[in-house]
């Protein structure tokens, strides 16, 4: 049975039906495709046809950068896309996922395959956002008001870059800031700086530079940053010092490699801590989050499908070994570890990030902006509206109030036993009864399993 493939991973922070897995990894210079601004003055043409066809006013509309010198990785224009919502304060930007290149080979790779992720060339002229990026209220109660801004990622560079190639993460961000200007942004109360994969550790890296660039603007806007499964562990794999195949780098093997290509920036604070050559530490939160003074929220499922997959581990498609099933209960314990310290966080065990505790993931992102303005203001946070909330059970899906997994092919629902067998576990050896009942289990997980 295929279990998961897609059992409902679902961030229901939204996005724009991207790709998000490392399945796109690839790395370094690409060769320079021509287009330039061509694309995007097609591209405007095309929208100015939209318009008049009678565009929807839920959609977010694609602009291209008044900087023409900041571009995609192919020299085709960077934008961004935009649905305002006239007379609010309130602005979220949004930063694409979608992992990195590193070489010419792996970025040859990735233009080939994801050519979207590095050229802005068959960009929509609109998107429609879901989750916290919809404009819907029973979708978004708590930021459908706001000023919804999506950056497309087409850097790849994990949004570092800053040249002197067409690798400009960093600075498409700042370009777009630039141009949000006469729609308002110098007079928004709260600005949040949020993403996903790729695009949250984006956030980290970005979001002190995002606060000093608005600073410097003149605006007084809290500065917060929303990170979306961007929160990764070291990989454990010992491998070839040299990686020039995209499936032989571990991430930080990639990331020390794209950096010296991107010419890669991070925060200032943190890279103190670090020797030069070093920087790379600063791409992992839990290296990077005590060096940041922007207020931040981590969503981040404890057993990440992808870091399971540096590991070439593959939930659902394949047995898991003895030591694999092992790994995959340390590595919750460790992001439980290396969450500790996080003030605001959303880490359940199962697939899907819905309510656990009692608390859903858009109560919690109430709470949390709530206890903010309530301290900017001098006033005590309410009591009673968590916003740090981290499972305590031991494996994948064990909470028995974790939402039942279904199998894709039959449509049929699994316990976490039948689950476990589909895994090509033997239960016996990891001391469960396979006739054992629901009572019984419920207590083994409530005792760590």
């Amino acid at each position: 049975m295929k279990i998961l493939g897609k059992v409902a991973f679902l961030l229901l922070l939204g996005g724009i039906w991207c790709q998000n897995n490392r399945n796109a990894k690839a790395g370094g210079k690409s060769t320079k495709k021509s287009g330039g601004n061509q694309g995007a003055e097609a591209a405007q043409q095309g929208a100015a046809g939209t318009r008049a066809a009678g565009q929807q006013t839920d959609d977010m509309r694609l602009h291209f950068l008044k900087n023409t010198q900041v571009t995609c990785n192919d020299g085709t224009a960077a934008g961004f896309y935009l649905k305002e919502f006239r007379g609010s304060r309130r602005w979220q930007l949004f930063l694409e996922g979608g992992w990195c290149c590193h070489s010419k080979e792996t970025c040859d790779s990735r233009y080939q395959n994801i050519p979207r992720l590095m050229s802005s060339s068959r960009w929509p002229q609109t998107k429609r956002g879901t989750g916290i990026l919809s404009s819907q209220a029973e979708e978004n109660p708590h930021w459908h008001n706001a000023n919804i801004v999506f950056i497309p990622y087409c850097s790849s560079d994990v949004w570092s870059g800053t040249g002197p190639y067409t690798f400009m993460g960093s600075l498409i961000i700042r370009e777009v800031i630039k141009d949000l200007i006469p729609k308002g942004i110098k007079q928004a109360k709260v600005v949040m700086l949020s993403g996903t994969s790729a695009g949250g550790t984006g956030v980290l890296l970005n979001i002190e530079r995002v606060a000093s660039q608005l600073e410097q603007l003149g605006a007084e806007a809290q500065v917060r940053g929303l990170v979306d499964s961007g929160w990764f562990l070291e990989s454990k794999q010992q491998r070839s010092p040299n990686c020039p195949e995209t499936i032989s780098c571990s991430p930080e093997d990639a990331i020390k490699i794209g950096l010296r290509l991107w010419n890669g920036v991070v925060p200032d604070r943190c890279r103190q801590l670090y020797k030069r050559g070093e920087e790379w530490q600063c791409f992992f939160g839990h290296k990077l989050y005590s060096t940041l003074t922007s207020p931040l929220f981590v969503v981040q499922w404890l057993f990440d499908e992808e870091q399971l997959r540096v590991e070439n581990i593959y939930m659902g498609g394949q047995s898991l070994s003895e030591e694999q099933w092992q790994y995959i209960q340390n590595l919750g314990r460790e992001l439980k570890n290396s969450l500790t310290d996080v003030t605001a966080v959303f880490a359940p065990s199962y697939w899907t990030f819905d309510s656990f505790k009692g608390t859903s993931l858009p109560r919690a992102l109430h709470c949390w902006d709530r206890s903010l303005e309530a301290t900017r203001n001098n006033r005590t946070p309410a009591k009673g509206c968590p916003f740090h909330l981290v499972d305590t059970c031991q494996w994948p899906q064990c909470n028995p109030t974790c939402p039942a997994l279904v199998d894709q092919a039959t449509q049929q629902e699994l316990t976490l036993l039948q689950m476990l067998v589909a895994m090509g576990l033997d239960l016996q050896k990891l001391g469960l009864d396979p006739q054992g009942d629901a009572d019984s289990l419920a207590s083994m997980v409530s005792n760590g399993g």
